[in-house]
């Protein structure tokens, strides 16, 4: 019997290997399992359930059998083989009625397994080991077994723990040398196995070492319950593992992607034991021993293995063919990865320190706090589940990397309410991917919380206020669980308010959890006491400069702790006056990011913009805050009185539209304001010669004064994103301009052929989609495939295209490292073209240090899209040669330099998405509509006919501009006069002869939200009765003042009811039967221009509709607007449609059609992809709101 220590030397020798599959091997076996007696034996022979397939059990019913499995496995080259006790949990065992024997099989299992290793090493003198095989068992525990709620769990985090508690001792008592719990297709059945395991071990059963093996079902790269590899090893990370693996469901051509990441993120040893492929139609395996033999021999060599075996269909021929393969090949040197705080949802959160502060700062949201919002506490108390999801999810897309989560209240069970809503947020994709933030005073809640998460979340919080032995015992159990932890600067002696005791308890603390519990420092999260200011008390004046700086000290003191805090506490004397608390709150944090403060607890939505605020409120604040004077709270005071309850005035808000040009666009992108800028790219339509002149001029302009912001930490990332899609909706009009012309100039020539992607990981596509517009534009073939991009994919799409060139573009710092795993594949496949790098977070010198090296073919940066199409024209034409050699040779100099130089910390960001508008929702701003419920209309085409805004007309003409000037206009106004007096004739003609239909079916419900990105929809009637819910996206990537419609709707509970519009109107019955006349006439220009006309139509029924409704609505009567201010929306109130910028998702005019229904009246039905038809047809809802608005919230991560 050889030790573990030997093991352990040789793994740092040479790559090892398991065995391969038992059940194929018992398939195979010639001992008649046909006949169920065979499965039984003499002790289970009275049975009452069927035995047949319960591999298991052969342990105990044919021993030899399975012994003489086990040999065959060693003589094939094995170092490793693994018990066959995979389903020998009492939970797997109960679907035999064989839960009773968890002890005898697994002991049993072990000895048969040790007797064939210890054969075998006395026969050739080569030692072997023994795995015990622990399957996830036949249950999830992050999953629901009930489609009808997601909020149930066949199996709990404390039941499976017995279960393989009991299954690990029996093994360990058996003889195994080591554990392997493996195929985990549910990462929190894997933590109930690790959490056992370490109970065990400390009660003093004999420990062994623990590999985990992973399954990835397909080429997504995530398991069954959501998680990505990185999001995997991030969670099991805390545990000391001899090994991390993948097995089971792939062949090892498809594992590839998955290994190499492993590989790529895991600070431990690597294993894959893929399968012989995948099934074929006869349920066979078709991956030869040489086939698999040469992958895995790929896999060696390329550096990604420590051990390696074979799983379903591989038989001991397999196993001998990848020993040969493998032999003489250097193992895989475990890399010592950056001691960064590495957390994680479904996807992973890695917080790096970073020169720019801001860039990684870290929002945690802090609405699902049942003792900081009354709204959400309301709703738990109601039991509304559904609707306090609704706020996670506004959370999640107003920008919070983390969600924090609270159920502290005196009335409510805690561990139950911790444990259901934990379980319903886990079962939401959107929302689950962020770690969670359990947040309780209440240890048994937090345990509750922490026994819900499949990732590797966040415990808030544990302190010496009770002393030293209630603070080891909680902080061991956190952990045994996984979690990173806050702990708060609180002692025996009270809360720390000065410096010197936040350090004091801060080295207290970090002593006794570094060197007696085991965490390491990127785990620890010191919350130093955000304190209220303002108070008129003396002693609280220092409160936040002091807490400030706290926190250089104690990161200086204590490398790698993290810094958070909850923001909330600091304005509360200031709770109602929400202009001063959000601009008290803006200047505490950049002053707190600046000093270091890596995490704050916040509302995601509703963060101000430290550069965007009122200079004199900001001078006031910043005395406040950093204590700069002794009348400062006074002053603070006078200055709130004066914002009490006021709103800014839309008159204020609109002076910068008296600015050039120019500076317009300049401030709508820096202010991420969408609603003028069609109306500004209209006009610049008529001053540049070219729609690329303009994207190339102001608007790249304007995007550079963004960066400047950001880059200064005064904007953050949300900030930004809001900025990119108003530069995104600005593109979207001029991109089809620019088609247009390259369509009427006949130009179908293509300069040469790419492929462009964001890389796997990340979300952003601004600069992407940009640089795609701009190479179409000047002739070149650009295959766009979105964003978060799989390598095999990118390649793959290359190969199949004969691509020129392929591009790789990504925003945040893990696409760094993406880039250079798709630039090694390149090499691995024999390619050779162009590989340009882009993106916000590349660099030249980056590009030339990491990325080049791993590329056999050339790579060039391209730092800025104005340069893609000179970088292209140089690589596509005959000085492609030079200019790679130039290339090049400037890259080796940075490679020289950067090896001679101090290396600066990398740029990792995982930053994300907050601010949402404070907005007031008194009786001013809230009006009551003249009734409730369902109307519906006849629309006269005449009266709308005054109501058509004809300048799009032009535009499905492709004569683009602004109607009336454009029949003027030099070049195009004699095509725009004919086209416009054909559309007046056929106009008259609809109108006269009532070819066309136009209806609408319309209402108000009352409605309200719960701080959250969910519009609750009432019962005119039974006001308490819910009837519909429309979720709402949030802008969400690099801007802030991140909106969402949802922020136009009054919160559930506020004094003065509120309520949302909905409408459907067509102009489209009959247009395709007229469409149909002048097709028959083959006159397919009347045919297009009946359309056309019906698009205009529609488009006036919803204008003249909502000209009503506000009126209904009882706050349009004396807007006194012109039809032209009303067509340039300067009225009051919004009306957008779902599948545009504000809400781009179609799936929720399902929602809207269902909730105003009456569709014998307005006729138009939604396709499966939710399009409407007739198409002359448009819906959405309204919003009454004084300051709501137009706005993209762009994609969607």
């Amino acid at each position: 019997m050889s030790s573990v220590d030997k093991l352990r030397e040789i793994l740092e020798q040479r790559i090892v290997l398991i065995d391969g599959a038992m059940g194929t091997m018992v398939q195979a076996l010639d001992i008649g399992l046909a006949d169920e007696a065979r499965w039984r034996g003499e002790r289970f022979k009275d049975h009452e359930l069927s035995l047949k397939g319960c591999n298991d059990l052969l342990v105990l019913t044919q021993p030899e059998a399975i012994e003489g499995i086990h040999y065959a496995f060693l003589k094939a080259g094995a170092d490793i083989v693994e018990t066959n006790t995979f389903g020998g949990t009492s939970v797997a065992l109960a679907d035999y009625g064989l839960e009773h024997i968890v002890h005898d099989l697994n002991v049993a299992g072990a000895q048969v397994a040790r007797r064939a290793a210890d054969r075998a090493e006395r026969e050739d003198g080569r030692p072997r080991w023994v795995a015990g095989s622990i399957g996830p068992t036949t249950k999830t525990s992050s999953l629901s077994p009930d489609v009808n709620d997601p909020g149930a769990r066949a199996i709990t985090f404390e039941q499976l723990v017995t279960a393989f508690s009991a299954q690990a001792r029996a093994l360990v008592e058996g003889g195994v040398d080591l554990i392997l719990t493996e195929t985990h297709i549910d990462t929190l059945n894997c933590k109930a196995a690790l959490y056992a395991f370490e109970e065990l071990f400390a009660q003093g059963v004999r420990r062994v070492p623990v590999i985990v093996s992973v399954t990835i079902p397909d080429r997504s790269g995530r398991t069954l319950s959501g998680q990505t590899v990185e999001a995997f090893y991030n969670s099991i990370a805390h545990t000391d593992l001899m090994a991390v693996s993948i097995n089971c469901a792939l062949g090892a051509d498809d594992m590839r992607p998955h290994v190499a990441e492993m590989s790529r993120i895991a600070g431990i040893r690597t294993m894959c034991y893929p399968n012989a492929g995948l099934p074929n139609e006869f349920g066979q395996y078709d991956d030869t021993p040489a086939h698999m033999a040469k992958v895995l021999g790929d896999f060696a060599r390329e550096g990604h293995l420590n051990l390696v075996g074979g799983c379903c269909g591989t038989t001991p021929a397999h196993i001998a063919a990848i020993r040969e393969a493998v032999t003489g090949v250097a193992v895989r040197k475990v890399p010592t990865p950056p001691r960064y705080t590495r957390l994680s949802g479904l996807e992973p959160l890695t917080i790096t320190p970073s020169i720019d502060r801001s860039a990684n700062f870290v929002i945690v949201g802090e609405r699902t706090n049942v003792t900081g919002s009354a709204a959400f506490r309301r709703l738990i108390k109601d039991d509304k589940y559904d609707e306090a999801v609704a706020v996670a999810r506004q959370q999640v897309e107003s920008g919070a990397n983390i969600l924090d989560i609270c159920m502290d209240e005196g009335m409510l069970d805690g561990v139950a309410a911790m444990r259901r809503f934990v379980n319903l947020i886990s079962a939401e994709p959107d929302i689950a991917r962020i770690p969670f933030m359990i947040d309780s005073s209440k240890f048994s809640v937090i345990e509750a919380g922490m026994a819900c998460l499949q990732g590797k979340g966040v415990v808030n919080s544990i302190s010496l206020k009770e002393g030293e032995e209630p603070f080891i015992r909680q902080a061991t159990l956190v952990r045994r669980h996984g979690h990173a932890v806050v702990v708060m600067a609180f002692d025996e002696t009270g809360q720390a308010t000065t410096v010197e005791h936040r350090l004091v308890i801060a080295k207290r603390a970090y002593k006794i959890l570094t060197e007696q519990v085991g965490f390491p420092p990127e785990d620890l999260i010191f919350d130093p006491n955000i304190l209220t200011i303002g108070t008129g008390i003396e002693e609280h004046d220092p409160y936040a400069v002091s807490f400030i700086e706290s926190i250089a000290r104690i990161k200086t003191e204590l490398p790698g702790v993290k810094i958070s805090g909850g923001v909330s506490n600091l304005s509360f004397s200031f709770r109602t006056n929400p202009r001063v608390r959000e601009a008290m709150h803006a200047v505490f944090l950049y002053h707190a990011i600046q000093n270091g403060l890596d995490m704050a607890i916040v509302n995601a939505g509703q963060l101000a913009v430290y550069e965007q605020l009122d200079p004199i409120l900001r001078e006031h604040v910043e005395d406040l805050v950093l204590n700069r004077r002794a009348d400062a709270t006074e002053r603070m005071l006078t200055l709130a009185a004066s914002y009490e309850g006021k709103t800014i005035k839309k008159e204020d808000e609109l002076v910068w539209r008296s600015l050039s040009l120019s500076d317009r666009i300049a401030h709508a992108l820096v202010n991420g304001i969408t609603d003028f800028i069609d109306v500004d790219t209209a006009e610049a339509l008529s001053v540049y010669p070219k729609p690329l002149d303009i994207i190339e001029g102001p608007l790249m302009d304007g995007m550079n004064v963004v960066g400047g912001l950001f880059g200064a930490g005064k904007m953050f990332l949300p900030q930004v994103v809001k900025s990119a899609r108003v530069m995104k909706k600005a593109v979207a009009i001029l991109e089809p301009l620019m088609d247009a012309e390259k369509l009427r100039t006949g130009d179908k020539s293509s300069k040469g052929k790419m492929v462009i992607a964001t890389v796997k990981g990340d979300v952003h596509d601004i600069g992407k989609n940009i640089v795609a517009v701009v190479l179409r534009c000047n002739g070149y073939e650009v295959t766009d495939l979105g964003v978060m991009c799989p390598q095999h994919k990118i390649l793959d799409t290359a190969i199949e295209l004969g691509v020129d060139l392929v591009g790789l573009s990504g925003l945040i710092t893990p696409s760094l490292d993406e880039m250079i795993s798709v630039a090694t594949e390149m090499t691995r496949r024999g390619m050779t073209i162009p590989l340009l790098i882009g993106g916000a977070t590349t660099s030249g010198k980056h590009t030339a240090v990491k990325v080049a090296p791993a590329y056999s073919g050339p790579t060039v940066h391209v730092p800025d899209a104005s340069l893609a199409v000179g970088v292209m024209g140089k690589l596509l034409s005959s000085e492609k040669a030079s200019y790679i050699t130039e290339v090049q040779a400037k890259q080796v100099t940075v490679r020289e330099a950067h090896a001679n130089a101090q290396k600066r910390p990398t740029i990792s960001i995982e930053e994300a998405r907050r601010r949402k508008q404070k907005l007031a929702y008194t009786a001013a701003e809230i009006p009551t509509p003249a009734f409730t419920g369902v109307r519906n209309l006849e629309l006269d085409l005449a009266e709308l006919a005054e109501w058509i805004d004809w300048s799009p007309f032009f535009h499905t003409w492709e004569l683009s501009g602004r109607y009336p000037a454009i029949l003027q206009h030099p070049q195009k106004g004699d095509a725009a006069r004919k086209v416009f007096a054909d559309g007046q004739a056929l106009l008259k003609r609809i109108i006269d002869e009532k070819l066309l239909q136009a209806r609408a079916t319309y209402g108000f419900f009352p409605a309200g939200t719960t701080d959250d990105d969910v519009i609750h929809v009432f019962d005119p009637v039974d006001t308490r009765r819910e009837i519909a819910q429309f979720p709402m996206p949030r802008q969400h990537e690099e801007k802030d003042v991140a909106l969402s419609l949802a922020d136009f709707i009054a919160p559930i509970g506020n004094p003065v009811q509120d309520h949302l519009g909905a409408f459907i109107v067509t102009a489209g019955i009959g247009t395709d039967e007229l469409a149909a006349v002048f097709e028959k006439d083959h006159d397919d220009y009347n045919a297009i221009m009946a359309k056309a006309l019906a698009d205009r139509f529609a488009e006036a029924s919803a204008e003249w509709l909502h000209h009503r409704v506000r009126t209904e609505w009882q706050y349009g009567e004396t807007e006194g607007l012109s039809r032209e201010d009303i067509l340039a929306e300067k009225y009051r109130g919004i009306r957008p449609a779902f599948g545009y910028p504000a809400c781009p998702d179609h799936a929720p005019k399902g929602t809207l059609f269902g909730l105003l229904d009456h569709a014998e009246h307005h006729t138009v039905i939604l396709t499966e992809s939710y399009a409407m038809y007739p198409t002359a047809s448009v819906s959405g809802l309204y919003f009454a709101h004084p300051q709501s608005s137009y706005f993209s919230v762009g994609r969607q991560s």
